[in-house]
């Protein structure tokens, strides 16, 4: 089957045209600044170069109509009508506790994505924006949400709940719920298929780490913990996010900067993290450059951003009681050498030993601990197009 898979910001739409039986992609690009006079839509073409095209897209609808246009191009193009497209799967950030898998979309299920909002309010209303869209362009072409915080909804009350009075659990939802749920999902699965061990049988820590990044624990292919929380704000030092960090500092700052909580959002969400503390980028590479250069501010982020990473792995090695694989993925996850040695070379009281020379590839399926490892450390590159695509063809096939 052809599947679109579409993940919408708020003025951004990225695309995948997989072909779910094969798993080969047919096409893939993106479309960024919807609502603003520079829009522009940029794709891979057949012979794998990229083309940019500049053109007006006022809104969802526009910018999807225009995917489906260079979708069906004739010369550039991987199909030669819409109606090639077999069914839509759309990422969806945030289904509370309404969603423990993926589901075909009805209109009840666009009214409990709805429900969502206060929790995630940059990304849910943008994820319906888009199947609003959809449904104009392809009435009759069934579509398909994957949701970010379904792989998680396997944890215990001990992992998830927080220790606030116990009405906002019930009133409210206020919880821990994880994302990058379908990148751990795939890769726990896929680190086995590549070792060739048994995925329920084996305790798997897989670090999802890039700008944003999150870290989970699981066992026998269930998630029993994760390191982001009720939003992707929690858990690790991540680019622009601050991560843990004291509540009462919060309320500190509020009253201190005389700010409310937008204010404050524009704070945790966009000043911190890595940026925050270097005051320089929330790029990995240029906190390394800056480092070479002596920039003793970005030696501290990028200290932190590592030992948060190694206090999560040691407490979910003591949460699974043991740890059997430990994935990297994601863009630093993938492509950083230097930060996994680093990381990897403080994991000695885990039975962790290094090869050096495993570890020198980028984003590619590699094993780089030793062969006496107690512990096998692996990247695997994630996929969660091809996920959503897996479980909206399987939806659709019923």
């Amino acid at each position: 089957m052809k599947i679109l898979v579409l993940n919408n910001g708020s003025s951004s739409v990225k695309y995948k045209l997989i072909d779910s039986d094969t798993k080969a992609v047919l096409a893939e690009g993106g479309v960024e600044k919807i609502g603003l006079p520079d829009s522009f839509l940029k794709f891979k073409k057949p012979d794998g170069s990229k083309q940019v095209i500049e053109v007006s897209m006022p809104d969802h609808k526009e910018a999807i109509r225009q995917v489906f246009k260079v979708l069906t191009d004739p010369k550039d193009g991987a199909i030669k009508s819409v109606e090639e497209i077999d069914a839509v799967g759309h990422r969806v950030v945030h289904g509370m506790e309404y969603f423990n898998k993926s589901v075909l979309i009805t209109p009840d299920v666009i009214e409990k994505i709805k429900e969502c909002y206060p929790v995630a309010p940059l990304h849910n209303p943008a994820n319906i924006i888009g199947i609003e869209a959809v449904t104009e362009l392809l009435p009759t072409t069934p579509q398909a949400a994957v949701f970010d915080t379904a792989f998680h909804q396997t944890m215990p009350a001990k992992a998830y709940m927080y220790a606030l009075p116990y009405e906002y659990y019930e009133k409210y939802g206020i919880r821990r719920y994880g994302f990058h749920g379908t990148s751990h999902r795939y890769v726990s699965k896929r680190v086995c298929e590549f070792l060739g061990v048994d995925a329920a049988k084996q305790k798997i820590i897989t670090c999802h780490i890039g700008n944003g990044g999150s870290i989970a624990a699981i066992d026998g292919g269930k998630c029993v913990d994760t390191s982001m929380g009720l939003t992707p704000t929690e858990g690790l030092m991540m680019g622009t996010r601050v991560g843990d960090v004291d509540p009462g500092t919060l309320v500190y700052l509020m009253e201190r900067l005389n700010i409310g909580a937008e204010e404050l959002q524009e704070i945790i969400q966009k000043k911190s993290g890595v940026k925050g503390v270097s005051g320089i980028s929330n790029d990995m590479r240029d906190i390394e450059a800056a480092i070479a250069e002596g920039n003793e501010r970005a030696k501290v982020a990028l200290d932190m951003y590592e030992y948060r990473i190694l206090k999560y792995i040691g407490a979910y090695a003591a949460a699974l009681d043991g740890v059997d694989i430990i994935v990297f993925t994601a863009g630093v996850g993938e492509n950083q050498c230097d930060l996994r040695e680093r990381i990897c070379k403080h994991l000695g009281y885990l039975g962790v030993t290094f090869d050096d020379e495993a570890n020198k590839v980028r984003g590619e399926e590699v094993v780089i601990s030793a062969p006496d490892s107690k512990v096998k450390v692996v990247v695997i590159p994630t996929d969660e197009e091809l996920v959503i695509a897996e479980d909206t063809a399987e939806l659709v096939k019923g």
